[in-house]
């Protein structure tokens, strides 16, 4: 098993070098980060211009290649460059990494586990009211945009708040100043919610339909003749195998994870990587955009690698 993680590590990594690269010409072929002196009055000489450009390897007038040796090099280092601002790349990366991990962990972990749970009752009581009711929730939350999925979410934490006269939920930024660790958590609910809801609602589909292929599969009748309860085979057996195509799905699914947690931090006020690329990229920033998909790189590679651990632990075939 080891073995065979440490060739789909290695696959990941240059998979990360790649797609890192990549998307650093992308930004920089397609971002402007001279329109940032265009507003400034009195604008500075274009030479000027030039010069503070240049020194930020962000200068349009060099060659794409050129600024991505620059930032290979630099990165090879474990330096990310500079923002636009001229601060330091890697001190906003180390300040804003840890604020989406701690959103993306516990949205993760809740919407998979859910899911998965979720969509294996689901597909033991399929067509009663259950099943049907749990389809149509699943349904209508796929139909729904995240981002509006975040505002009946604030909504309805309002009207949580309104009804008790306490203030349970709270939605704006990260925690308040001074306070503890409960204001953390109210904080922390709603954008972890808009999260998990959404991955409840996929996890739940996907593990039915796999559910339903194993139902009736021989093993699971052959371990009810050796004398084990329904249920007890359904969880041991049929839930084991079912649950082997979704840890594939979850190493797929993580990129998707990523652009909606982006606009649940912008929406709920959270300072984490989210919030930063959308400004990045307003602002034209090519060492910030690019810090952020070598960021969202590793997260993807870890969660591939988490889905190779998962699967050959639940599948014997792929440790031999």
């Amino acid at each position: 098993m080891a073995r065979f993680l440490c060739r789909r590590l290695l696959g990941y990594l240059v998979l990360v070098v790649v797609a890192s690269g990549l998307a650093y010409v992308l930004a920089a072929s397609s971002l402007n980060p001279r329109a940032d002196f265009e507003g400034r009055n009195p604008r500075p000489a274009e030479s000027v211009i030039n010069a503070q450009l240049t020194a930020l390897n962000l200068n349009d007038h060099t060659p794409v290649l050129q600024r991505l040796g620059i930032w290979v090099a630099g990165v090879s280092h474990g330096d990310f460059g500079r923002t636009w601002e001229g601060a330091s790349v890697n001190a906003e990366l180390d300040r804003r990494m840890w604020v989406s991990l701690r959103l993306l962990f516990f949205g993760t972990v809740l919407g998979a586990t859910a899911g998965v749970l979720i969509g294996a009752y689901a597909a033991v009581n399929r067509y009663r009211a259950s099943d049907r009711l749990i389809a149509l929730g699943s349904f209508v939350v796929l139909a729904v945009p995240v981002f509006v999925l975040a505002v009946i979410l604030q909504l309805g934490a309002q009207s949580a708040n309104n009804a008790t006269g306490l203030p349970l939920f709270a939605w704006v930024g990260e925690y308040e100043p001074g306070a503890g660790l409960g204001s953390r958590l109210q904080h922390l609910v709603l954008p972890t919610l808009t999260i998990a809801v959404g991955q409840v609602a996929i996890y739940s589909r996907y593990q039915r339909s796999m559910m339903l292929d194993v139902l009736e599969a021989d093993f699971v009748r052959t371990a009810m003749a050796k004398g084990l309860r329904r249920r007890d085979a359904l969880l041991r057996h049929g839930l084991r195998t079912a649950l082997i195509p979704v840890t594939t799905y979850f190493a797929y699914n993580f990129g998707l994870l990523l652009l909606g947690a982006a606009f649940t931090e912008k929406i709920f006020g959270w300072h984490g990587m989210g919030e930063w690329v959308i400004d990045s990229i307003w602002r034209g920033d090519v060492n910030s955009v690019a810090a952020f998909n070598c960021f969202a790189a590793v997260l993807v590679l870890l969660a591939g690698l988490t889905s190779d651990t998962a699967q050959a632990m639940l599948d014997p075939r792929i440790r031999r």
